[in-house]
């Protein structure tokens, strides 16, 4: 008899083991499809004509043979059974239509169901802050702000996105967007955090981190987006704050006091930080606390992303800004070396 049972166990065990890696490859593969066919600095544009009546597989075909979409048939199955808004069965409305192949499988989704014809390019530059992001889509006439930014706190979206914060801060990776206007505010936030999952997930490394471990890996990000200006300084700069971290020692980032200045407090950006703006008595401020501030600072980009993962092996403890023009910084590995730096420089900045 417990022969019997060893042997029952073991093949469930197998049968469950089976279908725990077909789930795997499955979401694996469905990441890849929706994903566009493009990155944006290599997209073209193709133009589609939808005529009246005609059918979902049609379409589905003519996407795919224009190379706007990587699967015909999972295009056809998305629309049928409305993958992508649960809400409302999909529409296929006719007309000319302007398309990417730097567009994912959702937007072409959304962009032929609403019947606008044309699309509307966003460009987020890397570093903004999320309040920033929404009055471009406001003014580009794609959502409101106020609209885009109660979506950006919406608990249920943050649940579902895994996300341990209050909000999308730092999870709106910048990128070139082709929106439609008047869409769906929400709509625009998945598109920006999956945007956000499916770019972060190229780094090396980042697939095996845990939500809260990501969440920290982003707000060391976006730290390091709003202070380094040179490329192949990035990891540097990381570098910085990481060995800083590792021995509890305050970031001493002018750029969380910018942020709670800005972000917190609504006041204009400052032309200069004072001494009074480092006593600011917030869990944003690096002057004050030591450790990474309470959230993302910004939406980083790949490079501070990849410079946050993995940050150059140094001794330094300090950097200060020596050449405005070029955006270069000098690193110190102690305190006399940094004021040395700064000394010999008519413009500082960091730490």
């Amino acid at each position: 008899m417990k022969r019997i049972l060893y042997k029952i166990v073991v093949f469930f065990t197998w049968i469950l083991a089976a279908l725990s890696i077909l789930f795997v490859a499955a979401f694996g593969m469905w990441a890849y499809i929706a994903k566009p066919v493009d990155s944006a600095g290599n997209s073209r544009f193709e133009k589609i004509s939808v005529p009246s009546g005609a059918s979902v597989r049609k379409i589905s075909l003519l996407l795919k043979e224009k190379g706007l979409v990587k699967s015909a048939d999972a295009f056809y199955y998305v629309a049928r059974f409305n993958v992508f808004d649960r809400t409302k069965p999909f529409s296929l409305k006719s007309g000319s239509y302007t398309l990417s192949t730097s567009m994912g499988m959702k937007e072409i989704y959304q962009i032929l169901q609403s019947g606008a014809s044309e699309y509307i390019s966003v460009v987020v530059p890397e570093g903004l802050t999320m309040s920033k992001i929404a009055r471009i889509l406001e003014d580009k006439n794609i959502c409101s702000a106020e609209d885009f930014l109660f979506f950006c706190k919406d608990s249920e979206l943050l649940e579902k996105y895994k996300i341990p914060a209050k909000n999308f801060e730092g999870y709106l990776f910048p990128d070139t967007y082709f929106f439609i206007a008047q869409m769906e505010a929400k709509d625009v936030v998945e598109i920006m955090a999956d945007n956000f999952f499916s770019k972060s997930a190229e780094i090396s490394g980042v697939k095996d981190l845990s939500s809260s471990e990501l969440h920290e890996f982003v707000t060391l990000a976006s730290v390091v987006e709003r202070e380094y200006r040179v490329k192949s300084e990035a990891p540097i700069i990381s570098s910085v704050f990481t060995n800083r971290l590792k021995h509890g020692i305050g970031l001493y980032s002018c750029a969380t006091i910018e942020y709670i200045l800005t972000e917190i407090q609504g006041k204009p950006h400052p032309d200069r930080i004072t001494y009074d703006d480092l006593k600011i008595d917030s869990p944003y401020n690096t002057y004050k606390w030591a450790g990474l501030p309470a959230g993302p600072i910004s939406n980083p980009g790949l490079v501070a992303l990849s410079a946050a993962l993995n940050p150059a092996k140094t001794d330094y403890y300090f950097f200060v800004l020596t050449d405005p023009a070029t955006g270069r910084h000098t690193f110190s590995k102690n305190f006399d070396q940094h004021k040395a730096a700064e000394n010999t420089n008519y413009y500082s900045k960091g730490f």
